[in-house]
């Protein structure tokens, strides 16, 4: 299982309809196979996630958010990690709006070192 503790991420790639952007960074912390987060950046003031590992180190998690425009955003998302060839990680993300815009969209966040 891949131990997402104390790692940080930065958005590389997203949709039109996502709020995270290259200026967003994302701090992992994981206990278990139980696995949060805070992150901020861009359009986003302050956000957190908590969701789950799984065994094959792929992660299942809600999200929620204050953007700049004072909305509370919110969603679901199910990232597959591949691993780069420098040890770093890579999530490709499927991530739905679960508030009034229901849209899907995908993005690609990456280790920070």
């Amino acid at each position: 299982m891949i131990n997402y503790n104390g790692r940080k991420f930065v958005s590389v790639e997203n949709t039109a309809n996502g709020e995270v952007s290259s200026k967003t960074f994302f701090e992992y912390k994981q206990e278990g196979n139980i696995l949060s987060a805070t992150y901020s950046g861009g359009e986003i003031v302050k956000g957190t996630l908590i969701g789950i590992v799984k065994d094959n180190g792929s992660l299942q998690f809600r999200y929620n958010h204050v953007n700049k425009k004072n909305e509370i955003r919110g969603g679901q998302c199910y990232s597959t990690p591949e691993s780069l060839p420098d040890g770093r990680i890579r999530l490709y993300e499927k991530w739905k709006w679960t508030d009034t815009d229901q849209s899907e969209g995908e993005s690609i966040i990456e280790e920070v070192k």
